[in-house]
């Protein structure tokens, strides 16, 4: 199972449905990182030096880092799903069919409803 670091706008449930499922999850917040308006440069590398893949909502920036630079251990983008536990199973599918996330940058995108 994959080790992920959830920043801060990432929704805290769909974070413990995905740990329920086996992956090694660590919040921003549990990291003692939560409000301090940390750059998402700072938030990337705080995931490297961790040996942690992102998990964010924040899609923009986030593909723009991996654009500057693919040497991480993954970023999961992820577009908001008020369903989390369909959420959760769709990040759970999309990074499960991959031996590593190193380098990767993978895009979960919510259905249409």
């Amino acid at each position: 199972m994959a080790r992920l670091y959830a920043d801060e706008q990432f929704p805290r449930e769909v974070s413990r449905l995905l740990q329920f499922m086996g992956h090694d999850i660590l919040t921003v917040q549990e990291a003692g990182n939560a409000n301090l308006g940390i750059p998402d440069e700072e938030v990337l590398a705080f995931a490297i030096s961790n040996n942690r893949a992102v998990v964010t909502l924040n899609r923009q920036d986030f593909n723009r880092l991996h654009r500057a630079n693919s040497q991480h251990f993954g970023i999961i983008t992820c577009t908001n799903d008020s369903d989390r536990s369909r959420m959760a199973n769709q990040i759970d599918k999309a990074i499960s069919t991959h031996q590593s996330l190193t380098g990767k940058l993978i895009k979960v995108v919510r259905p249409a409803s």
